[in-house]
């Protein structure tokens, strides 16, 4: 229990919590902002995979990580254009083309990394982003290494929160998608286009699903491995849930289960032989499940959520 607690009572334990929560919070958001205007993207961890591939590769080949950063989050929204086109403008089943999306970009991911690298003996790897301290507020106790002491990815999760939550609770964008969301047809009569809306948050959705999928490729394990992704996107949509369509709610979600997650990786390095490490790995996601059954029974989705829209129906 000592050697526990040694772990658990770091500032590199609370570092890790948020960092490991930066991807969680990206993905979230993005989902969030799907489902909010009524479209659920089950394709989230399909797209995390692939464009953490071809983040890894445009940064490897260019030298240039935010040349990564922005191949990761175009194909995001390439690949969330396409489940719009699905969903949106075909009306497709959004359950069906989640998952379609989420095996298609799964082998097209792992069809394009062995076109692109051979069968090398030794992964490929690149120097991924390093700690960018912030002058004086890094030197603050506690508070600066956790917080100020950060991936510059980090820094653009935390602001991306308050962000999220002006746009969607500030803004007449963030009005008309959640009019779409809940009532698409009063949002059809206010003049809003309800699919224009749709298109636009399933898109948006997709490029902070593809900046998730690069920061696990190119900051937290600087190499694209096919298990990067490891259910993350799953989790992102239960985090949704959880957070109840809110982005402070959500963030404070990935947090919790970020906490999960770093606390299973220090009970690993306790020293606590006697249990099998397979045990400390799926605690996060058992947890995660506990708590979507007591907290989903009160939760209230928007109202269209995987309801498509067509104006010629009344």
């Amino acid at each position: 229990m000592i050697a526990v607690l040694d772990q658990i009572l770091q500032v590199g334990f609370l570092a890790a919590i948020v960092r490991i929560a930066t991807p969680l919070i990206f993905a979230t958001l993005g989902e969030m902002f799907s489902e909010r205007s009524g479209v659920l993207n089950l394709g989230i961890e399909g797209i995390m995979l692939i464009s953490a591939m071809t983040g890894f590769s445009a940064a490897y080949y260019s030298g240039s990580l935010w040349v990564g950063i922005a191949a990761a989050a175009a194909t995001g929204a390439l690949l969330g254009f396409l489940h719009a086109v699905l969903t949106v403008a075909l009306g497709l089943s959004q359950h069906v083309a989640g998952i379609g999306l989420t095996l298609f970009s799964t082998g097209l991911a792992f069809f394009l990394f062995r076109l692109i690298f051979g069968q090398q003996a030794t992964p490929p790897s690149i120097t991924g982003f390093a700690t960018v301290p912030i002058p004086l507020l890094s030197q603050i106790p506690v508070l600066g290494p956790v917080i100020f002491n950060q991936f510059t990815l980090v820094y653009i999760a935390i602001l991306a929160v308050p962000l999220a939550a002006f746009v969607l609770y500030r803004t007449p964008w963030g009005l008309a998608l959640r009019m779409a969301g809940e009532n698409p047809r009063a949002a059809d009569s206010a003049g809003v286009s309800v699919i224009r809306i749709r298109f636009q948050a399933v898109v948006l959705g997709g490029a902070l699903m593809g900046i998730a999928g690069a920061f696990l490729s190119m900051a937290q394990f600087n190499a694209f491995t096919f298990g990067v992704i490891s259910g993350r996107g799953w989790v992102a949509i239960a985090l949704v849930v959880f957070g109840r369509w809110d982005p402070w709610r959500c963030a404070g979600a990935a947090l919790l289960f970020a906490a999960i997650d770093a606390l299973q990786l220090r009970l690993q390095a306790s020293g606590l032989g006697h249990i099998p490490y397979q045990a400390f790995l799926v605690l996060p996601f058992v947890l995660t499940i506990v708590a979507m059954a007591l907290i989903s029974r009160n939760a209230v989705a928007p109202a269209a959520l995987l309801k498509p829209f067509r104006r010629e129906e009344r």
